[in-house]
């Protein structure tokens, strides 16, 4: 018998129920969203399932503040959290939300054992760590999402500044999800012709500069953190794992030696199917980007060092 896929996203904030009405969308599996706030999850989750007949999904959605309707969930997406506010670094949020991540996450994985971690909640290298300590499920079943979004900026930055779509350019991001992460120029494309082939030095640098700090300049704009582009950054994850399309992103993964590293979550590419992180790929770098890589794991060893963990 057919059984559709189970998702549970944990938060019902503006991303939490973006990312259900996108998944939604997609037809990815009934979803379950589950908020502390009695009466937003169950709202929210209503008003999605009702736009069924009209965009012609069928699946379920259902709101809830029970952690019992999580169980047996193939995914579990952890969008909970303190928002960040303007002139507050996500560092800030760290000892919060560590333990709203670990308090929610461990309640959820003990009702569904063989589901797959996918983690936004900021600072998400740190909450990636904490997610695993909390569940106790191995490494390669706990995601951080950042790598997908950063790099949907960086891409979307080229390519206006090229005036070509999107969909022709190739581009990744690696490191920490912070003003310290390293968008690799030298690895980017647009219809398989590099970048810095087609852009002067100048301007990559300043697109460079902009993906850094993408996320505060939504965040400057509106008042309240981006939702959009990271709901559609995690149903891409989702979707890559629950139809087991080994799609190669990057992700934020456990290194246990890659790239010289070890006992961390950091954005690096990786092959990512039905078993969550199926392998973690290692590029080879130059001096300077070696360095800033550097720079950007250390980032986020330090809040990660005022954890006990």
């Amino acid at each position: 018998m057919f059984k559709r896929n189970k998702i549970t996203i944990i938060g019902a904030g503006a991303t939490g129920a973006t990312t259900a009405h996108v998944m939604a969308l997609k037809e990815l599996g009934d979803i379950v969203l589950v908020d502390v706030a009695p009466g937003i999850p169950e709202g929210k989750a209503l008003d999605i399932w009702e736009a069924g007949p009209i965009e012609r999904f069928s699946l379920k959605v259902v709101g809830t503040t029970d952690y019992e309707l999580t169980r047996d969930s193939d995914i579990i997406v952890v969008t909970a959290g303190m928002p960040r506010k303007p002139g507050m670094s996500r560092d800030d949020l760290l000892k919060v939300n560590a333990e709203i991540v670990h308090q929610v996450v461990a309640q959820a994985s003990q009702l569904s054992p063989n589901a797959i971690l996918v983690i936004l909640s900021n600072p998400a290298d740190v909450m990636a760590y904490v997610a695993q300590k909390a569940s106790g499920f191995p490494y390669h079943r706990v995601i951080g999402q950042a790598g997908v979004l950063d790099s949907a900026r960086f891409r979307a930055f080229l390519a206006d500044a090229l005036q070509v779509s999107p969909k022709d350019v190739t581009a990744f991001v690696m490191g920490g999800h912070g003003d310290d992460m390293v968008p690799l120029v030298r690895y980017s494309s647009v219809g398989g012709i590099p970048v810095e082939k087609l852009l002067p030095q100048e301007t990559l640098n300043q697109i460079v500069q902009r993906t850094r700090t993408g996320g505060g300049e939504v965040l400057n704009l509106m008042k309240i953190s981006a939702f959009y582009a990271p709901a559609s950054s995690l149903a891409e994850m989702v979707e890559a794992i629950l139809k087991d399309e080994r799609r190669v992103i990057p992700v934020i993964s456990y290194l246990d030696g890659e790239y010289g590293e070890h006992d961390i979550f950091v954005g690096v590419p990786a092959i990512v199917g039905g078993n969550g992180i199926e392998k973690v790929l290692e590029v080879e770098f130059t001096d300077e980007e070696r360095t800033a890589f550097a720079k950007s794991v250390a980032a986020v060893r330090k809040p990660l060092s005022m954890l006990n963990y």
